[in-house]
C-alpha cells in the first residue's frame, strides 16, 4: 500500500516555460544586480542569455554524468559566468540569490491546475507528502511551496543544494525516506522525467513511479524512449489524476 508520496518541482508542481524574453530580462536583471555588488559584467543582455544557456546546458550535462550538485559558488564561477573570472570569494556571498533568481525570474512558473485541491485531497486521504527536488536553490522550494498555498503539507524538502546529491541517484530518496520515517516499499514518486524521476524512482526501490507527461523536457528523456527503461508505472496528463490512481493502486475504489 501507497502511505507516502513525494514530488518533483518542476514540471511537476508547476509547469515551467522559458522564452527569449524571459531570459533577456533575467540577463537585464542579473548585470543590474550584480554591479550593485561591484561585479559589472563587461557584456550586453544578449550575449550574457547566450553565455548562461550553453554554460547551463554543460553544467547539467555534468550533473547528468556524476549525479552531484556543487556548491553554488562553485556553479557561478566555474558554469554560467565563467568566462568573466569573478572568484569565488565573491561569488560565495550573492549565490543563493543569484540560483534563486535563476529558477524564478529566467522561467514562468505556472502552478499546475487545481494543485492545492489535489494536495489537499490526498492529505485528506491520509496520504504524507514531501518533496524531493533537483535544483540548484536552496529557497526556491520553500518559496514555491508558500506561493501555491501547501507547504503545510510538505513533511520534507529534500535538495540537491543542500545534499550534493542529484536524481536519479537513490540517496536522495533514501535521505527522505529517513525524515520521513517510511519505508520504500510503501512510498511513491512523482515527477516528470524518465531520467531523473522515474529511474530514480527504481533505484531507491520505491513503491511507485509515477510520470506527468512533459513535452518540453522530452528530448532529455530521448535516449530512454524504446529502449526498454521504465517509464513510470502510471503515466498521466494533469497531477489531478493523482487521487485516484492511489485509490486504485491502494485497492480503495
Amino acid at each position: 500500500m501507497i502511505s507516502t508520496l513525494l514530488f518533483d518541482l518542476g514540471g511537476t508542481l508547476h509547469s515551467v516555460k522559458r522564452t527569449d524574453a524571459s531570459c533577456r530580462r533575467f540577463s537585464e536583471h542579473l548585470i543590474s544586480r550584480l554591479a550593485q555588488y561591484g561585479i559589472c559584467l563587461d557584456t550586453t543582455p544578449d550575449e550574457l542569455t547566450d553565455l548562461i544557456r550553453k554554460n547551463g546546458e554543460e553544467y547539467k550535462h555534468r550533473g547528468e554524468q556524476d549525479h552531484t550538485e556543487l556548491q553554488q559558488g562553485e556553479i557561478w564561477n566555474d558554469y554560467y559566468l565563467k568566462e568573466f573570472h569573478i572568484g569565488r570569494d565573491r561569488l560565495d556571498l550573492i549565490a543563493e540569490e543569484l540560483s534563486f533568481l535563476y529558477d524564478y525570474e529566467r522561467v514562468t512558473n505556472m502552478r499546475k491546475p487545481r494543485l492545492k485541491e489535489t494536495i489537499c485531497e490526498l492529505h485528506d486521504m491520509g496520504i504524507r507528502m514531501g518533496v524531493v527536488s533537483n535544483i540548484i536553490s536552496t529557497s526556491l522550494v520553500p518559496h514555491m511551496l508558500n506561493e501555491y498555498g501547501i507547504s503545510e503539507f510538505m513533511e520534507c524538502i529534500v535538495m540537491s543544494s543542500s545534499t550534493g546529491i542529484r536524481k536519479p541517484d537513490p540517496r536522495i530518496f533514501e535521505i527522505a525516506l529517513k525524515e520521513m520515517g517510511v519505508s520504500a516499499a510503501e512510498t511513491g514518486y512523482v515527477g516528470d522525467t524518465i531520467s531523473r524521476d522515474v529511474l530514480g524512482a527504481r533505484n531507491a526501490h520505491l513503491g511507485l513511479a509515477v510520470r506527468i507527461n512533459n513535452p518540453s523536457i522530452a528530448h532529455r528523456d530521448a535516449a530512454f524512449r524504446g529502449s526498454g527503461a521504465p517509464e513510470g508505472d502510471f503515466v498521466i496528463e494533469e497531477l489531478y489524476e493523482l487521487p485516484d490512481i492511489i485509490r486504485r493502486v491502494n485497492g480503495w475504489q
